[in-house]
């Protein structure tokens, strides 16, 4: 059956456009479930036996939730108890339109076929479709059209025959007015919040349930404590006449009652705007896109000196509140009024967009004896506390939990939520090593069906197609340099003598976009997950095992297919001509290294685990080996050959990657830094800082050239991938190359797989597809790589740091050498070298024994008593973890050399043993 609309369309020239839309309709839609007799469906989602204890609905039944209860009540939805249910093409579509991840939710709960969630496609069913009604709100259509496809399930089931036991249809919703057409026109319906509490053998899922409006106005008071978020109508006349600026918060981790609103302005510039006081913060959370308006110039103030948590008593909002925050008003202005550099300072009017996540911390118990309102502390310190009701509290203290906000009255001191799950106990590895994932948003579930199912068939091997338009390379001696156990082998590397004189050099990569084709969802799951993350003991594959450590691996003595970058050279190794091929290859010797590669700039650290317990027994720094510079430089060539072969051929839409130059002032503590030994550096470029730190050595002092280094990785600015169409600036600083790329580690990052496509392209190798040449999806692409490359690297830090506190738990205190890294006002960075380790001996006990401190930042030096620190200085220090908080152990460190009355700490008679590893992991 076809419906179809007609209607004329004016266009720009004037003229008139007729155009038809057409809308299929379909008698033979399968209504999905297993008691129906009547549609003839090949397979079922919806089971005939619904097993659900419920004091409101005694009878099986499935539930079909309307768009709103999906979009607040996902939590409860995607537990296990909650099965067997309807999902409406109207819902779905809304959804979609109304919430991406919580889309993906839905969807994922789709496949996941233990759920038994099925989607009808109600908007195509003959018997279920409905036309919008003159003056009938986009809304209220489908609203009635959710009703109408109740209402045809519940007669549907009814005329079965093989449904004796009453199998009824139960419509969730949360709108009173939806409710009450739906009970006139006959239905079963319910609020989400009473079918959830009458699940009387599931009390735990009522600790989910997002609050309703209702609930919010119990919890809360009738003081108002923050200004009324303008309307977004004013918010966006606002911003166009320019007495509002829209950009995003960013909560400050050392003072809960500060924040910088970063406002993009034109191209890359970007203005940083002050907001401080809980008024002027107006319920902003971390990443929220704010609308903010400055204030006078006058009430410009400079970032604050005070290290301030929000670690009060968890009370309710009264008078004691607003006296508390008076003093910090006071402290903030006391520090303020001494600091000169004020700048433009801001206050909150309005929410644009939230960024709410479900969040990790833990739960503090209220000391009223019986509530069941508690505060919530989450693991991320620029999140604020988070009201919560739940029945659970004694069995989720010291436990890891989950909380999602699910508003913020403005006459609550904090915002209200909901319990979300339990992750485990506080401090074990398993639960930590989740929180840690979660926290810095690393998609790490399991693999779905739906991606599983673009994998190759296994026996796979090499056929005649496959062999179409690639060279067979099998006969070159090929070899990759990897450290022991690693699986996923990228690139291998050959060199050959030429007949006339000169060398071959190519470099192998694996050919994972043969594997991997556009659009299908294996494809979106690389894209989404960006980049493999290395953890201490733990992998999160980008792709799928079966590729990653298998048929995409470039292991030893099998054929294995690849995308090869192959140099003619002479001796002094200038390029003669460069090739580009797919290829097929078969590594004949895999050679061993101890470790990947490295740069001795940037400490990194390996831990000997115990092979039974898992535990680290052994912590030490890494080293630099000769094969990891040969491969490298190798690497690097081809990545920069690369990048100008596809900027040649698609110069508006390549994938490339930059690295902006630092700006002078970032330089400062490492010229002062070498100034303090009589070293020169020359910042002119990065080839002058090179040779600079190539020659920088102090007799005596072997390890000052790494310390140097160290310095000088923390000048630099972060690289970034770009579409070559939406900028100009191709230039990488770190490696001195006027346009790069990264085309050599397909498996574990996502832009060397569309690097690969353009280059496959360029040379006739492979199609093109419209995203590809599409500059603007790209650097929305580019956009979602850097933030995922940036998310991993703070994971893998994250995971070094929690397996540096197990190390030390066991070990008491230890006393170490260190160096001097950086010299602060109170304190001095020391850096430990055996361990890669960095911590802070602070100078500013809270007792009136206070030692006397001159710090001068020319230097920098800084005077504690009688004696000067300097940047590198050696020092003698005690290493012990302090574990008094749970959620933030942290490593701490006190002096014991040089010795300073009053601050110095003593020795330690004897330091544990520790055991000899037994198993490098």
């Amino acid at each position: 059956m076809l419906k179809s609309k007609t209607f004329v369309k004016k266009t720009r020239s004037g003229g008139v456009m007729k155009i038809v839309r057409e809308h299929y309709l379909r008698d033979d839609i399968w209504c999905g479930s297993e008691a129906c007799t009547e549609c003839k469906q090949e397979s079922t989602v919806l089971q005939k036996d619904t097993c659900i204890e419920s004091s409101l609905c005694s009878y099986p039944h499935y539930l079909i939730p309307d768009t709103n209860v999906v979009l607040h009540q996902i939590d409860v939805l995607e537990d296990p108890v909650i099965r067997n249910v309807i999902v409406l093409q109207t819902v779905l579509q809304e959804v979609r339109h109304r919430s991406a991840p919580i889309y993906k939710r839905l969807k994922d709960m789709i496949h996941e076929k233990e759920k038994h969630f099925y989607t009808f496609t109600n908007e195509h069913h003959r018997d279920t479709f409905i036309e919008r009604e003159p003056g009938e709100s986009a809304n209220d259509r489908n609203d009635r059209a959710i009703r109408m496809a109740a209402k045809w399930y519940s007669q549907h089931l009814k005329t079965s025959e093989s449904n004796p036991d009453g199998l009824k249809v139960v419509l969730l919703t949360n709108d009173q007015g939806n409710k009450q057409k739906a009970e006139e026109s006959g239905l079963l319906v319910h609020k989400c919040e009473e079918y959830i509490k009458s699940l009387i053998a599931n009390p735990e899922l009522v600790d989910r349930l997002a609050l309703s409006s209702d609930d919010k106005n119990e919890i809360t008071s009738n003081k108002v404590l923050f200004p009324e978020h303008l309307p977004l109508s004013k918010i966006q006349a606002g911003i166009k006449s320019g007495s509002f600026l829209q950009g995003t918060f960013r909560a400050s981790r050392d003072n809960y009652l500060e924040a910088t609103v970063f406002v993009q302005g034109e191209g890359e510039d970007t203005t940083e705007v002050l907001i401080q006081g809980l008024q002027n913060l107006n319920r902003a959370v971390h990443q929220d896109v704010v609308a903010l308006q400055l204030l006078p110039q006058n009430q410009w103030v400079a970032p604050s000196s005070v290290v301030l948590q929000d670690e009060g008593a968890a009370k309710d909002d009264n008078v004691e509140e607003e006296e508390e925050e008076k003093v910090v008003r006071w402290t903030l202005t006391a520090v303020l009024q001494k600091t000169p550099a004020r700048k433009p300072t801001g206050k909150i009017v309005g929410i644009i967009k939230r960024n709410w996540r479900p969040f990790c911390g833990m739960l503090n118990v209220s000391q009223i004896k019986e509530s069941t309102r508690h505060l919530f502390t989450p693991a991320d310190r620029r999140i604020p506390r988070i009201r919560i009701e739940t029945r659970q509290a004694s069995t989720l203290a010291g436990q890891r939990i989950m909380v999602a906000i699910d508003g913020w009255p403005k006459d609550s001191r904090y915002p209200n939520g909901h319990f979300v799950r339990s992750l485990g106990s506080a401090g074990e590895k398993e639960t930590e090593q989740e929180v840690l994932l979660l926290e810095h948003d690393v998609p790490h579930q399991a693999f779905s069906q739906a991606v599983l199912s673009f994998l190759p068939k296994m026996p796979w091997a090499i056929t005649p197609e496959d062999m179409v338009k690639r060279q067979d390379l099998r006969q070159l001696t090929v070899c990759s340099v990897d450290p022991p156990g690693c699986t996923d082998i990228d690139d291998a590397l050959h060199c050959r003598e030429l007949e006339n004189g000169n060398l071959e050099v190519g470099v192998h990569i694996a050919d994972v976009s043969h594997f991997i084709r556009p659009g299908n969802a294996l494809d979106k799951e690389a894209a989404n997950r960006g980049t493999t993350v290395y953890l201490c003991g733990k992998r999160i594959d980008m792709v799928p095992e079966l590729l990653s450590s298998n048929l995409c691996s470039l292991r030893s003595n099998v054929d294995r297919l690849a995308f090869s970058c192959i140099w003619e050279m002479n001796h002094e190794a200038e390029i003669l001509k460069t090739q580009f091929t797919k290829s097929v290859i078969n590594s004949k010797v895999y050679q061993h290294t101890d470790i990947q590669a490295l740069t001795l700039s940037s400490l990194e650290v390996r831990f000997h685990m115990d092979s039974e317990t898992h535990d680290p027994i052994d912590l030490q720094t890494k080293e630099l080996m000769e094969t990891n510079s040969m491969v490298e430089e190798f690497m690097l060539l081809a990545n920069i050959s690369v990048a100008q072969k596809i900027y040649d051929e698609f110069s508006e839409c390549a994938l490339l990657r930059k690295h902006p130059a630092p700006p002078p002032s970032n330089y400062d503590i490492l010229l002062k830094a070498a100034k303090s030994k009589e070293v020169e550096i020359h910042t002119d470029s990065a080839k002058a800082l090179a040779d600079s730190l190539d020659v920088a050595r102090v007799d005596g002092f072997p390890y000052f050239n790494t310390l140097l280094r160290i310095l000088a990785t923390r000048c630099m600015m972060q690289a970034v991938y770009f579409c070559s169409g939406m900028d100009s600036d191709f230039h990488h600083y770190g490696l001195a190359s006027p346009i790069y790329t990264h085309f050599t580690s397909p498996i574990r990052r996502y832009a060397d797989i569309i690097v690969h496509r353009l280059l496959a392209v360029a040379i006739g190798a492979d199609g093109t597809y419209p995203d590809l040449m599409d500059k603007h999806k790209q650097s929305a692409l580019c956009n979602n790589l850097n933030y995922r490359h940036k998310m991993a690297q703070y994971a893998q830090r994250a995971s070094v740091a929690f397996h540096t506190q197990l190390f030390f738990k066991s070990r008491g205190i230890l006393n170490e050498e260190g160096f001097v890294l950086f010299v602060r006002k109170n304190a001095i960075i020391v850096l430990i070298p055996k361990f890669g380790l960095e911590g802070t001996v602070f100078f500013d006990p809270k007792d009136k024994t206070a030692p006397s401190l001159v710090f001068d930042e020319e230097g920098p030096t800084l005077k504690v008593e009688e004696h000067t620190f300097h940047i590198f200085d050696k020092v003698k220090v005690t290493i012990s973890l302090d574990d008094s908080n749970i959620q933030h152990q942290k490593i701490r460190m006190a002096l014991t050399d040089p010795v300073i009355p009053g601050v110095s700490v003593p020795v330690p008679d004897t330091e544990p043993q520790t055991k000899k590893p037994r198993l490098d992991r």
